[in-house]
């Protein structure tokens, strides 16, 4: 199988953007896997024993405390992957990984995956490189958090979920959003309806349908787009072979 038909085969833009000879280690390594909604990809505070490499569907990093207080620190779809632990050099997160959208995905062991970091510098090099680019997205999911309106952050959020679909139909809930979001079902419920009104989103039971992006993306301003352009950016610089620090 040649690198061409090899990446072709893949979804998941971090792993299209690998090297082809980092695609080729850790082919052999990978497994194909049906995700359902809520399913638990790293519990907290346990030894990581997957990463994903995300194909379909939206997986969601939850921030939770003694009291089981939770909020979502950040999301990867098909533009990345699980595991940043293991890729930073540690065996556990004190984060929450789950499936917030049904999907599917090519798992590795996280034992394979440290065996292949060490093997190949390039590879490792990449992944950091995305472990840049979602720090940068976790970092501005506290930004939102603590500066921006409710009205703005549910915006971004549906952006965010949005760009990791296949059309414009989203399945979310409104008691989903009030978690993920930490507030109230009753504040999602009639911001939803104001986007609705606005002519912004369609909403049926448990789906929200984007009808105007430039719009929503008017709505969520600065809060959204620089982790979307860092991503990007540090996507790009690995699909050219952007040299390695010495």
């Amino acid at each position: 199988m040649d690198s061409q038909t090899s990446r072709s085969l893949f979804r998941n833009q971090l792993f299209g953007a690998l090297r082809p000879e980092d695609r080729a280690l850790l082919g052999p390594e990978l497994e194909y896997v049906q995700l359902r909604e809520r399913f638990i990809l790293e519990p907290p505070n346990k030894p990581v024993e997957h990463v994903y490499f995300i194909e379909h569907g939206v997986a969601s990093v939850v921030a939770v405390n003694a009291d089981d207080i939770r909020l979502e620190a950040g999301v990867v779809g098909f533009e990345g992957m699980t595991g940043m632990a293991v890729v930073l050099g540690s065996l556990r997160s004190p984060h929450l990984t789950n499936m917030q959208l049904a999907g599917d995905a090519r798992r590795i062991r996280a034992d394979a995956l440290r065996t292949a970091l060490h093997n190949s510098p390039t590879l490792h090099h990449t992944l950091l490189k995305y472990a840049q680019a979602f720090m940068t997205q976790t970092a501005h999911t506290a930004l939102a958090n603590g500066r921006a309106k409710l009205e703005v952050r549910l915006a971004r959020w549906i952006l965010m979920a949005h760009d990791r679909m296949d059309g414009d139909e989203v399945p979310l809930t409104h008691e989903f959003l009030s978690v993920m979001l930490g507030v109230r079902r009753a504040g999602v419920t009639v911001a939803l309806h104001g986007f609705e009104k606005a002519g912004l989103i369609a909403t049926r039971r448990g789906k929200i349908t984007v009808t105007d992006r430039v719009g929503m993306e008017r709505l969520a301003g600065c809060f959204y787009g620089v982790p979307e352009a860092e991503l990007r950016r540090l996507l790009s610089e690995s699909v050219a072979g952007v040299p390695m620090p010495a």
